[in-house]
């Protein structure tokens, strides 16, 4: 099973009501089974919503209390984000996903380290548990 960040796959949930559609990823995905997922959704908030930072670390320092997720309106969803990134593990393990495609340039989804923005608060908690995850970017 392959887990995959809902807006890769056309969904609209990104944070501004779009979806980041890969059509090179959705078409290599054709035939196999996958589970299309949205972290800050199921963490329960909108779409759309205001864009979203964490500060003060990573998302892994999210989990230890040492970094927090601001909007960019200053209300600060850390909460959301992190209930979102524990109901994709549970899903994660309940359907015993092996490998991870997230969207990149995500303050849930994102996974490079070298880049400017840190890792995501779902990617982190998923390679914690040892789940393969790779950063994709929209096809546009």
């Amino acid at each position: 099973m392959i887990l995959v960040s809902a807006c890769l796959l056309g969904v609209a949930c990104r944070y501004d009501g779009n979806s980041a559609a890969n059509h090179e990823l959705i078409q290599s995905l054709s035939d196999q089974s996958y589970l299309a997922v949205c972290p800050e959704v199921m963490g329960g908030l909108s779409i759309p919503r205001s864009p979203a930072r964490i500060f003060g670390g990573d998302g892994a320092r999210v989990f230890s209390g040492g970094a927090f997720v601001l909007s960019d309106e200053g209300v600060d969803v850390t909460a959301q984000f992190a209930d979102g990134a524990k109901r994709t593990l549970k899903l994660a393990l309940m359907f015993r996903v092996n490998r991870c495609y997230l969207k990149s340039r995500s303050p849930s989804c994102g996974c490079k380290s070298y880049t400017e923005r840190p890792i995501g608060v779902t990617a982190a908690l998923l390679m914690q548990y040892g789940l393969s995850v790779t950063e994709m970017n929209s096809g546009r």
